[in-house]
């Protein structure tokens, strides 16, 4: 019984004391927000048909859609073409924001708006990576993903430093202007009665602005040591919760995709792959594809490999080093898939959610290639690059307002 409540006392501290996962967390909010990001920009000249008041999809049907189904979507505010044209940019102001880590607790946010609301607006435009992403927009919001690799990181290791040479660090000032901007935007739009669709999301959204705002309360009173250290270990838990979140997620993906597979006569036979090569629609390398399908063995292996690795990777999970191949094997599939299937988007998308599981030593490795590389490239232009710091080191983890 004690080394059980051992065992229990060490899980629970382990949960509440850290944030775990920074690499791979930090790894999944670069693989979304550029996957996002590209596609917003991919598709910028045909965002009217797409995603505008006027397209295929009009403004009067995806209101009643949105109405039965309560599905949130801030382009129905409004018909207007300039609320379509400035919210389409904030989106992508958005992604870039999440990308580079810049103010990320409140960029998650404002990037989660803007994929459920593009998204949601036209239902039936997307394929199952957009499905993935939506999912995983929301899912970051409670992740702490800005701990490494991230514009609030050198931030904080720059005020860590000044503090530690004595120092005065200025006060932020920025976070506070966004924080008050945005809960003006906010209080506007639920005070005029715009949030008619979508029922969890306005409640989101205040409880996110509420918090940012205590956050950033309590970090200003040096005696307030009692409430940081709750807030710390609430925002562990939400943030360890959805990491464990989005391992399942990915999990029953793969799982549920391989057990249909399963069930399908084509993929028995071994000849599934061979058709969606010859659609028109699947095929941007017509003469790849023959290629690729002129041998029906390698039909069949690539058939009976899918789905094997599809079933087989939950479980793998828990021998790390047969997880480590299946996981290369995984990622180049979808490589392989965003080249000879055009599809990019989807492809990165499950690539990103594939990144959750790799080590911690391969992300530190690439880290730290990626930070010689531009130390050598800013050498050249003459600036004194510091070292690259862990996320305990450059205090990323500890109580502060960066929204």
């Amino acid at each position: 019984m004690n080394r059980f409540s051992l065992a229990v006392s060490r899980g629970v501290a382990r949960v509440t004391e850290a944030a775990l996962g920074p690499y791979q967390t930090a790894v999944i909010r670069i693989g979304f927000a550029a996957t996002w990001l590209l596609f917003l920009l991919r598709e910028f000249p045909h965002r009217q048909e797409l995603y505008g008041p006027s397209g295929p999809w009009g403004w009067n049907l995806a209101r009643q859609l949105t109405r039965d189904n309560h599905a949130f979507t801030a382009l129905l505010w409004s018909d207007g073409q300039l609320w379509f044209e400035c919210f389409y940019t904030l989106a992508i102001l958005a992604s870039a924001a999440l990308l580079l880590g810049w103010r990320t607790r409140t960029a998650s946010v404002l990037f989660m708006v803007g994929v459920l609301s593009l998204q949601n607006r036209s239902v039936f435009i997307g394929d199952g990576g957009d499905n993935v992403l939506h999912l995983m927009s929301i899912y970051l919001v409670f992740t702490r993903c800005g701990q490494v690799w991230s514009l609030d990181a050198r931030r904080a290791a720059r005020h860590e430093a000044a503090r530690a040479r004595g120092e005065h660090v200025p006060a932020d000032r920025v976070g506070p202007v966004l924080w008050a901007v945005l809960g003006a935007a906010l209080g506007v739009v639920t005070l005029t009665g715009r949030f008619d669709n979508g029922r969890l999301v306005p409640v989101l959204l205040w409880t996110a602005w509420v918090v940012l705002g205590l956050w950033w309360a309590v970090g200003r009173r040096a005696a307030w040591r009692e409430p940081r250290i709750l807030l710390d270990v609430v925002t562990n838990v939400l943030h360890n919760g959805a990491l464990a979140v989005i391992m399942a997620e990915a999990c029953l993906i793969y799982a549920t995709a391989g057990w249909y597979k399963i069930q399908g006569s084509r993929w028995q036979d071994g000849t599934a792959v061979y058709y969606p090569l010859h659609l028109d629609y699947f095929s941007p390398w017509p003469a790849l594809a023959d290629l690729m399908s002129s041998s029906g063995t390698i039909m069949m292996i690539a058939a009976y490999v899918t789905v094997m690795a599809q079933v087989a990777f939950p479980f793998t999970l828990f021998n790390r080093r047969v997880k480590n191949v299946l996981l290369v094997l995984m990622m180049t599939e979808h490589a392989v898939i965003a080249v000879v299937l055009g599809l990019p988007f989807f492809s990165l998308a499950m690539i990103a959610a594939d990144a959750v599981f790799l080590p911690t030593s391969f992300l530190r490795r690439l880290g730290a290639l990626a930070e010689r590389a531009r130390g050598r490239f800013e050498r050249r232009g003459g600036r004194a690059v510091p070292p690259p710091r862990s996320p305990e080191e450059s205090g990323a983890g500890r109580v502060g307002f960066t929204a």
